[in-house]
């Protein structure tokens, strides 16, 4: 990501939005395409095709897999940090045992 802001003029369900942002064109255009498909997909099963509610739908939707990769993550590095420790505990037992028998 570069410092330098550039804007970008886009479309999410049919209305335009505008975003002033320093990631790169690829970068946004992959974050376009996924609220668009995550909208899409709301407004499909939103009854009255509110875009309204498609929106709040799309948050939730994208709230839980937020919330879920976080808990995944904190998890995985929770394991991690058990091996480190046990890695360390060993690294340490094996110094003493060097000493002891030298």
């Amino acid at each position: 990501m570069t410092s330098d802001k550039k804007t970008y003029n886009f479309l999410i369900a049919g209305v335009p939005y505008k975003l002033k942002t320093s990631h790169d064109d690829a970068t946004v255009e992959e974050l376009v395409t996924f609220v668009n498909n995550k909208m899409n997909q709301a407004m499909s099963v939103t009854k009255n095709g509110s875009f309204q509610n498609a929106a709040v739908l799309t948050a939730m939707n994208l709230a839980e897999e937020l919330i879920l990769l976080k808990r995944k993550a904190h998890r995985e590095l929770e394991k991690l940090e058990e091996k480190a420790m046990q890695l360390s505990v060993e690294l340490e037992n094996s110094k003493n045992n060097k000493v002891l028998n030298n």
